[in-house]
């Protein structure tokens, strides 16, 4: 299992970026501290990230309002979730496949194919391997999971395109940089690659969870 977020961790984090990577560094200087934090309760964290996928802040934050006025006041509960009819979730804005990975969490959650207790004794690779069982639920669900939800300190979201772009505008590359050209630059951050990608997306607040 890779390290957790703790205040002492991302002291460390920042000073290993700073010392490591001159950009890094810039960008640290200018944020301020790191405010990222595990924050639990992986089945709201996997249906939040299933919400913001593919959408601005701004408009998936008003999705999400409507979608907790549904509970009322805070995502549904799974069981709650499969009561809900398409025609209400159209209403708050999901998307058929948005509502369609919505039921499917949900079904995984009160089925239990997902333990929220047993992800956090699980490996990186075995969390990813649990919840992409999930219809609906990517690589980019399960490494937002990782990151704001289990607080595992070396996450990288690859397939993140805000965290793509922010790469490809602070480090001066011509185009949006490849697989291998991501990982070349990220192996100065290791292995604190989810606090190199939390300050690069506030660099755009292109996520915020």
């Amino acid at each position: 299992m890779s390290a957790e977020l703790t205040p002492s961790l991302l002291r460390r984090a920042t000073r290993h970026l700073k010392a490591s990577d001159p950009i890094m560094k810039r960008l640290i200087e200018s944020v301020g501290p790191c405010k990222l934090e595990a924050k639990g309760k992986p089945y709201r964290y996997l249906m939040r990230s299933v919400l913001y996928q593919q959408l601005s802040v701004a408009s998936a934050a008003k999705i999400e309002e409507r979608v907790k006025a549904l509970g009322p006041g805070q995502i549904p509960a799974p069981k709650k979730i499969l009561g809900i009819s398409d025609v209400q979730f159209r209403k708050a804005g999901l998307s058929r496949q948005k509502i369609a990975a919505f039921r499917s969490i949900a079904t995984a959650f009160e089925g239990k194919l997902v333990l929220p207790r047993a992800l956090g004794k699980m490996t990186t690779n075995e969390v990813i391997e649990n919840v992409t069982q999930i219809r609906g639920v990517g690589d980019w669900t399960a490494h937002m999971l990782l990151i704001f939800s289990l607080g595992r300190a070396d996450i990288l979201p690859i397939g993140d395109y805000g965290l793509v772009k922010a790469v490809r505008d602070l480090y001066g590359l011509e185009a949006l940089p490849n697989k291998d050209e991501f990982e070349e630059i990220a192996a100065h951050w290791r292995p604190f690659a989810s606090v190199a990608s939390w300050y690069l997306w506030r660099s755009y607040d292109t996520l915020d969870f």
